[in-house]
């Protein structure tokens, strides 16, 4: 029944972050949204001061004072906020004052953070690019396939004509660059076969890709992880995730080792609530983070980061992050990316639905 639903269970289900406040500014409740964004759960907030989380803060207190006192509810824009952890936020909010039982006195404030609806927008735009980009590659890897067959049989045909090995040897190679650029075009064409949907715990694919990129990386390079166990398994090819993460994982490696010094990668698992993909709401995401502490990337770069043939690391061909981003758009996630000198974050979300409303069907092709 409607009427017995309490105000914790509404709130749980809005996407900014809401914490309800009493007359001492003590925390009542709040959402899962504010529990992700100030990375506390409620048993541990609860009763505690709204100082001791809002450590730093621009909310002017004569404007809380000013709103119990008058029972007036404010919006304040551009507000600064230092976590305990000492992250820093850029916010939005709206405090509102409760004039009904039984939260008679309290204030509810919703944030909404204002770095947060700026990347959703990049991460559509982003999302649209990619997929123009991947139907003109994929149209261009077809053009080009074609005639390539041609060339080998030709290559073939002319190598059993010759008289000497001598020439033969000539032959050869022709028929080498062409497997050579028939592998290349098939890397942008992306998988063949349609994503072997299972049950999947993502801390499987974790593991694996740390023991791959363990075993390639030099002493100076050391590698952490920080796993949250409470992430429920979800539907997903588990090789296929494999190659992505390890795409993105051994790019960091490879940039670091180039780089020189100690480098540190770092593999993060969290639960994510309330996520928007590509114009779509999931109430639960994983998010996995592959972290390095390299020299970054260029803002520039990081518009076509995705793009295929776009790479900033000599020697690097340029697919393996494009195919990385198709394999994560395989299981209707996608990955984003953060970067400044000291700290690059590639983050992969992968929405938890169940196989009834997967949608994986209309996903199969890249």
């Amino acid at each position: 029944m409607v009427g017995d639903i309490k105000a914790e269970n509404i709130i749980d289900y809005m996407v900014s972050a809401i914490v309800m406040l009493d007359s001492r500014l003590r925390i009542v409740t709040a959402n899962p949204a504010f529990e992700e964004m100030v990375d506390l759960s409620i048993r541990r907030m609860k009763d505690m001061p709204i100082k001791h989380i809002f450590v730093e803060t621009t909310i002017s207190p004569r404007a809380l004072a000013y709103a119990l006192k008058r029972s007036t509810s404010f919006t304040q824009r551009d507000i600064s906020i230092t976590l305990p952890d000492g992250k820093e936020l850029l916010v939005d909010l709206d405090v509102t004052i409760i004039s009904k039982p039984p939260y008679e006195g309290n204030l509810v404030v919703e944030i909404r953070q204002v770095e947060h609806h700026h990347r959703v927008r990049q991460e559509d735009q982003m999302l649209a690019q990619h997929h123009a980009a991947r139907d003109l590659i994929r149209a261009l890897a077809h053009e080009i396939k074609n005639p390539l067959g041609g060339v080998r049989g030709a290559a073939q045909l002319l190598e059993r004509s010759l008289p000497s090995e001598e020439l033969k040897e000539f032959t050869g190679i022709i028929i080498d660059e062409v497997d050579r650029l028939t592998k290349v075009v098939d890397r942008m064409l992306g998988p063949k076969s349609k994503p072997n949907m299972l049950r999947t715990n993502i801390h499987e694919v974790a593991e694996r890709v740390r023991q791959l990129v363990s075993i390639e990386l030099p002493e100076n390079i050391h590698f952490k992880i920080d796993y949250d166990p409470s992430i429920p398994d979800l539907l997903a090819d588990k090789e296929l995730l494999i190659q992505a993460a390890l795409n993105i994982a051994r790019n960091a490696s490879q940039i670091l080792q180039e780089q020189g010094g100690k480098g540190r990668i770092t593999l993060r698992t969290r639960a994510q609530r309330q996520v928007y993909i590509d114009q779509k709401h999931y109430r639960l995401a994983v998010r996995m983070d592959i972290e390095d502490n390299g020299p970054g990337i260029e803002q520039e770069r990081l518009k076509t980061i995705f793009y295929p043939m776009v790479t900033g690391r000599s020697g690097g061909t340029g697919l393996g992050l494009s195919i990385a981003q198709a394999l994560v758009n395989q299981h209707l996630g996608i990955i984003d990316v953060i970067s400044r000198p000291g700290k690059t974050v590639f983050s992969i979300f992968l929405p938890i639905i169940d196989k009834k409303h997967s949608g994986i069907k209309a996903c199969n092709k890249i």
